[in-house]
């Protein structure tokens, strides 16, 4: 954290005031939001050098084309702490999960924004073929290698977890003849590798650098994060990434509007689109594969809710791929152990956490009023005391002014034992989180009071919502400040 913060102080010429735990998601990488009073960006600690380098070397070559990717301020010495644009929170997927939240989905908003990514896709696609994929990591090119580690990752962590019985030896044979047949392909792109809507911002920027929209008001500009496993390799992979992102679900319909739009965009008509084409199922099951590996490791090893409730989803995408599109080749092992998954179990497990989230109701309260009550019966929770904490009450210049308004939120910012306490009590938070969303509950209370419920615990709600709301795009936050009466 030292680290980060002195990279930041270097760089924006002023302290840093804040460090705010980001979610990681599925990655190693750990992720802060670092503020002062004028400058903002992401800190990131990632332990793996040679994949930060392949990340560095990227991020320069496709800035230097004008492609739609963060910028890299500075990066220490280490090669492992460096600080990067910040994008704000707002992503496709969570763009478009709100909409079906709130009773709606694929808008046209929604279409428009998908068809820019691809777009957007198409340049990326071709700008950064001419990289030195010497950087790449960790292999040059989505190779024989790179394709066999993807389908093991399936077999061994999905197959087997799943108990879907089949022959290993006829198996690899398959992953042989599926190997050397996407290898056909035109392999000499640009394979962005993890082409998916979490990995898509939507921001815009303005005279003042990025603003940071929100589900109600998004902007319509797209940024593109984590392409560090970026390498060489054939176009119609991160189309697949795209298009069959499990939990996207994207309509049928809408699918292969976009599937033509992209291949508009890159001007493939008549045989060259057919042949285009007959190579892209192909890169659909492997990306479904690959998916479900991941589903599988997370999911059904780890027990992380979401990813399970993500297979049926990425089952049903594969169910629909089997009946309505053949591939030129045999893979007889493959295809009855397909055929065995897809009427499993598995497949018939809800496919929405859409109206049955967990909602964690956050709340700011007075200790002079009394200690708040939890009204959705469950009890419980957490109750953590602000009054150790600096407090601008005391000072006549905040004494008109709430834990909401920028006075206050500099004052209480600028404090270390703020930020300490901030993040001890969010660590308690996240690990409640992750408990009762792998246990399917449904609501968690959390409450901060200090003196008179106007200042330190108003603040702190406040953060909190904002974390959750970034690093936990499925859950449901509602936001009390008691004493205020919001």
């Amino acid at each position: 954290m030292d680290v980060l913060k002195n990279l930041f102080a270097a760089w924006a010429g002023e302290p840093c005031t804040e460090c705010l735990a980001l979610g990681a998601g599925g990655s190693s990488r750990r992720y802060y939001r670092l503020s002062s009073n004028s400058r903002c960006c992401i800190g990131t600690v990632a332990d793996d050098v040679r994949e930060n380098e392949a990340f560095f070397a990227f991020t320069y070559h496709f800035r230097a084309k004008d492609m739609p990717v963060p910028e890299l301020y500075v990066v220490a010495d280490d090669r492992k702490h460096y600080l990067q644009q910040d994008l704000g929170d707002l992503t496709l997927y969570g763009l478009l999960y709100e909409k079906k939240r709130q009773g709606g989905g694929f808008d046209p908003e929604m279409m428009s924004l998908y068809r820019q990514a691809l777009t957007d896709l198409a340049a990326i696609q071709q700008v950064g073929a001419d990289i030195d994929f010497s950087i790449a990591y960790p292999r040059a090119a989505f190779d024989s290698r790179s394709i066999h580690w993807d389908l093991n990752y399936f077999k061994y962590y999905f197959l087997k977890l799943a108990n879907i019985s089949f022959d290993e030896q006829r198996l690899e044979e398959d992953f042989d003849h599926l190997s050397e047949f996407l290898l056909q392909a035109d392999c000499h792109y640009f394979l962005y590798r993890d082409f998916n809507p979490r990995n898509i911002m939507v921001v815009q920027r303005g005279e003042k650098g990025v603003q940071r929209p929100t589900a109600d008001h998004p902007l319509s500009a797209l940024h593109y994060i984590d392409y560090q496993g970026g390498r060489r390799g054939a176009a119609q992979y991160d189309v697949a990434s795209l298009l069959f992102s499990a939990k996207s679900d994207l309509p049928d319909a809408y699918r292969n509007e976009l599937l033509t739009h992209y291949l508009n965009i890159r001007q493939l008509h008549g045989s060259q689109r057919q042949q285009w084409l007959v190579y892209f199922w192909g890169y659909v099951l492997i990306r479904i594969l690959q998916t479900l590996g991941a589903y599988g490791f997370r999911g059904l090893y780890e027990k992380k809710e979401y990813f399970i409730q993500s297979i049926p989803l990425a089952l049903r995408n594969l169910r629909n791929l089997i009946a309505e599109h053949s591939l030129p080749i045999e893979l007889p092992e493959l295809q009855q152990a397909l055929h065995r998954l897809t009427d499993s179990q598995l497949a018939a497990m809800p496919t929405s956490d859409i109206g049955n989230k967990l909602t964690v109701s956050i709340q700011s309260f007075s200790y002079k009023q009394g200690l708040p009550v939890d009204s959705s019966g469950n009890g419980g929770g957490h109750i953590f005391d602000c009054r150790a904490l600096p407090n601008p009450g005391r000072y006549p210049q905040y004494q008109s002014y709430t834990g909401k308004d920028k006075p206050v939120i500099e004052f209480l910012a600028a404090e270390p034992a703020v930020s300490l306490f901030l993040n001890h009590s969010i660590g308690i938070v996240k690990q409640s989180v992750d408990k009762y969303l792998e246990r399917h509950f449904t609501h968690l209370s959390v409450a901060y009071g200090c003196t008179g419920g106007q200042h330190r615990s108003v603040y702190c709600a406040e953060q909190l919502a904002k974390w959750l709301q970034t690093s936990y795009p499925e859950v449901q936050v509602e936001l009390n400040h008691r004493e205020q009466k919001t």
